[in-house]
């Protein structure tokens, strides 16, 4: 399994970083185009993607891996 991927904000714009790293993987104008990317990443790597809010706090998170309790997922 990957590593989890994050969108994060990065100054004015948004960023996916992998977790643990210090570097951003890819820098967008627009969460939306942020969120693309790291999905395809999460689905690739089978890992989780987490989204954070414009205020830091976790606004959403998906599994693409083998999660052994997945949750019911309302949202997408």
């Amino acid at each position: 399994m990957g590593k989890n991927q994050w969108v994060v904000r990065h100054d004015d714009k948004w960023a996916v970083r992998g977790e643990g790293n210090q570097r951003a993987t890819k820098v967008t104008d627009t969460q939306k185009q942020a969120i693309n990317v790291a999905k395809g990443i999460a689905q690739n790597q089978k890992s989780e993607l987490i989204i954070q809010g414009r205020d830091g706090k976790i606004r959403s998170k998906d599994s693409y891996g083998n999660d052994p309790c997945p949750p019911k997922d309302k949202e997408h």
